[in-house]
């Protein structure tokens, strides 16, 4: 593949653009059921055009663009209020694992600078936490520890407290968790960091930007935020219930101290003074102004009436799920999120009988469940989802167990009978993702 001799038209380049999205899930129409948080036309107006104007624009230079400055900062004053406390601080990330990477480099380096006999510092994580954490424990030099969940699929503390030792700088809990929807014991794991002196994490990256506004409708909302003494640190996207674009999140901190050691700096470059609070140089600026503009636009009324039409959809789709000779849905999720399967026959059947209907459902590992995401895009759609699900259970009921072929993303894996060479088949999955197939 070379560049071409000569360049495409803009009406060209539609036409390819258009005929490629073809082979994509139909995400606009509410087919899937991951990876997109649809919030309206409207939404995605406000955010188109506010990037377009921003498109050039670089967060590596505040002093450049100072719009930008402002833009990040209240972005920042409007999340700490939606978590707690006017006065935490924090910045903005490129996503999740970014924040869960900056949160984990400042727990790091605070233990370096706090307790220096540690020289050999410990996570502590429920097994449901992200793998981002192990992620930033693996480019971190850190040990990561996970524990196991309880029947109620939330962390087990017993197990978590007895995992403690004298090398533990940071405990996490998940706000909630991504395969189940379920939000840990946030102030029994607090309390035990602020005994100990060490630093906790709540990864809120799915909940930051739902469950401030499902407590403002009333809802049950177990305490998870800087409400809770003993929280050092929150990470919340915005590109998942904040409705925004891509490549935008948020490390938060209860205090400024913490967050330095988040930074990184080099004063005797040739090339100047250098510094970056987070992982990356350059920063996407339209990003950072699109973030702002939603937030701007949707305001608390907005954020309001998505949080309420999604909880109804899931609820509809939770009791319509449990409706369902031989589904269950896992546990009680806490918000929008949840797993549900069969102990009669194979889910993994059903998602691929689904998919032939159209839908795309995400697959769940040990043990094997499905997996929905339920967003305001979700609710013209709910009905007929629940009445092909129906029919997809009934028709692979009777059908014997089978091991697909086709893992997911988040997991699948469970199907493989060898798993000594699952890393392996990952990494390849990874490798072939730049490879230019032939048509």
């Amino acid at each position: 593949m070379k560049l071409p001799a000569r360049g495409l038209t803009r009406d060209e380049i539609d036409q390819q653009l258009q005929q490629e999205a073809t082979k994509d899930v139909d995400w606009k129409g509410g087919k899937l059921w991951t990876l997109v948080y649809y919030a309206g036309d409207d939404v995605a107006e406000v955010l188109g055009e506010t990037f377009k104007s921003y498109l050039y624009t670089n967060g590596l230079g505040p002093t450049a663009f100072k719009s930008l400055k402002r833009f990040e900062s209240e972005v920042i004053a409007m999340t700490a209020n939606l978590l707690g406390d006017d006065n935490a601080i924090g910045n903005m990330t490129t996503g999740g694992t970014e924040s869960i990477l900056m949160a984990t480099k400042a727990a790091r380096d605070w233990a370096r600078d706090q307790v220096p006999h540690i020289t050999e510092p410990e996570l502590i994580v429920p097994v449901t936490a992200h793998p981002a954490f192990d992620k930033a424990a693996h480019y971190l030099g850190v040990t990561l520890k996970r524990v196991p969940i309880r029947d109620d699929l939330r962390v087990d503390l017993d197990q978590l407290e007895a995992a403690i030792t004298p090398n533990t700088i940071m405990l996490v809990g998940s706000a909630p968790n991504y395969p189940y929807g379920t939000i840990d014991d946030i102030p029994k794991i607090a309390g035990m960091a602020l005994a100990r002196g060490i630093l906790c994490h709540v990864d809120s990256c799915l909940g930051g930007f739902f469950l401030p506004f499902m407590r403002k409708l009333g809802e049950p909302v177990p305490r998870f935020d800087f409400t809770v003494p003993g929280v050092t640190s929150i990470s919340a996207d915005l590109h998942k219930y904040g409705y925004s674009v891509r490549g935008t999140s948020t490390i938060m901190y209860r205090d400024g101290d913490l967050r330095r050691y988040q930074f990184f700096s080099r004063a005797d470059w040739p090339g100047g003074l250098y510094g970056s609070p987070t992982m990356t140089g350059s920063r996407p600026g339209a990003a950072i102004a699109a973030s702002w503009a939603l937030m701007q636009y949707l305001g608390e009324e907005g954020y309001l009436d998505r949080v309420k039409s999604t909880m109804d959809t899931t609820r509809k789709l939770i009791e319509g799920i449990n409706d369902i000779p031989g589904l269950t849905v896992r546990g009680e999720p806490d918000m929008a999120v949840f797993a549900f399967g069969s102990d009669d026959f194979d889910c993994y059947a059903l998602s691929s009988a689904m998919r032939k209907r159209s839908w795309d459902i995400e697959r769940l590992q040990r043990p094997k469940n499905l997996h929905l995401v339920v967003t305001p895009n979700h609710e013209s759609v709910a009905d007929q989802f629940l009445t092909d699900l129906r029919e997809a259970s009934d028709e692979v009921r009777d059908q014997p167990a089978t091991e697909s072929g086709e893992p997911a993303i988040y997991g699948a894996l469970e199907s493989i009978e060898d798993t000594s060479n699952v890393n392996d088949l990952i990494l390849n999955f990874i490798d072939s993702l730049t490879r230019i197939e032939s048509e």
